[in-house]
């Protein structure tokens, strides 16, 4: 399974694209099949996201897992404080981005 990850232009969280947007939640992640390249482009014009890149990733029971021990990282936050997880999104993050 392939799925796309880079990082929201307004606020640098990582996330997931889902078919239609993105999400800070790899278990939204969706199959991107053949077709990364074309999104890459899209969304990359569109600038909601950067630095975009496709990953392996398995649907595992617990949901969609990446393959790879960086995008792993990536899926769940911090390595050096277990305590640092995923903080909810702030609405107000990235407001004052011109």
């Amino acid at each position: 399974m392939k799925i796309l990850t880079g990082n929201d232009l307004k606020t640098g969280d990582v996330v997931w694209w889902t078919g239609e947007s993105w999400s800070r939640h790899v278990s939204d992640a969706a199959e991107v099949g053949d077709n990364s390249v074309d999104v890459i482009a899209i969304e990359e014009a569109a600038r909601r996201a950067t630095a975009i890149y496709e990953v392996a990733a398995d649907h595992t029971a617990g949901g969609i897992l990446p393959v790879h021990i960086k995008e792993k990282i990536r899926a769940t936050g911090p390595t050096v404080r277990p305590d640092l997880k995923l903080a909810p999104a702030d609405p107000a993050a990235g407001s004052w981005v011109i």
